[in-house]
């Protein structure tokens, strides 16, 4: 009887990413990306719903240096390493203050080992509840009172959740100890429609000031096949304008398990000229937010 992988491998990235069609502000924060592998150093968890292909720190630098020059970024603990952090902790080991990570942790996590992986970079806890393998909490109320231990260390969550399938989202998020950060501008495809119910609630969410959204991800909300995906722009848009201080961007390199044609990084990235016209805006969303919700030292 054939059986389908339950590790299915999934593409790479676009190799030759091109340049934006404006310029990166000195200081542009990455606020979320993977690194994966060498595999026969950083295996990879059972419980995982995805194979990556090998995603190294020289590529990831690579790409930056094509998108003009970025030097800041956000590791974010993907799901096939479960609550292994090693692979993207060893990476900031390596490069220092430039970069951060959000990791994740069982909860039974001792406050020693939160300590420590704060003092090697680590500024929040993912959880994710939308793929295999992610959520080590057995309820939202124990995520909620786990918040309680992250508040001393000036850490955050952050959540990959689909807001349109979520009930109580802004109740549940505003009753977090610390501030909440959502992946993917809410992971709620486009064709739902900016008028669903769950995107409402997710934009007054953000009025309330307490949460974090991600410009990251728009090939997983899209229904374009390819880029410019101008069914995103609205939604974008409408979230920058709820609260253009609680708005960060990111690469989402190197774009994993997504199954459409692979986007081009620079394509991506030139999205953002498009919902955010206004140079100061872009830099706010692109260096001062992120140094505010990462705990960057601030650029002149």
């Amino acid at each position: 009887l054939m059986t389908s992988d339950p590790y299915p491998f999934c593409q790479g990235p676009d190799p030759a990413p091109i340049s934006p069609s404006f310029a990166v502000p000195h200081g542009t924060i990455d606020s979320h990306a993977h690194i994966f592998g060498p595999a026969d150093r950083y295996p990879f968890s059972p419980k995982r719903g995805y194979t990556p292909p090998e995603a190294s720190l020289d590529n990831y630098r690579a790409l930056h240096r094509a998108l003009g020059g970025i030097e800041r970024a956000v590791l974010t603990q993907p799901s096939v390493y479960g609550t292994d952090n090693a692979c993207m902790m060893d990476v900031l080991d390596r490069v220092g203050d430039a970069y951060r990570a959000i990791v994740a942790v069982e909860a039974d996590v001792t406050d020693q080992e939160l300590e420590a992986l704060h003092e090697r970079g680590a500024r929040g806890v993912r959880v994710n509840l939308a793929d295999k393998g992610g959520n080590p909490f057995e309820s939202m109320r124990a995520v909620q009172e786990f918040t309680e231990r992250l508040k001393h260390l000036g850490w955050h969550l952050e959540v990959l959740v689909h807001v349109d399938d979520f009930d109580d989202l802004r109740t549940t998020m505003n009753g977090m100890a610390v501030d909440v950060s959502f992946g993917h501008l809410g992971y709620m495809r486009t064709d739902r429609g900016l008028g669903h119910r769950g995107f409402r609630e997710f934009l007054d969410l953000l009025r309330d000031g307490n949460c974090w959204v991600k410009l990251t991800g728009t090939y997983r909300i899209t229904t374009s096949p390819q880029t410019p995906y101008d069914d995103v722009t609205p939604f974008a848009q409408a979230l920058i304008e709820a609260n253009e201080d609680r708005v960060v961007w990111g690469t989402d390199w190197p774009h994993p398990t997504f199954k459409g044609r692979m986007p081009n990084d620079g394509a991506l990235l030139d999205q953002l000229a498009n919902w955010a016209p206004d140079e100061a805006l872009r830099r706010k969303i692109l260096v001062d937010n992120a140094e505010a919700l990462y705990g960057f030292d601030r650029v002149a």
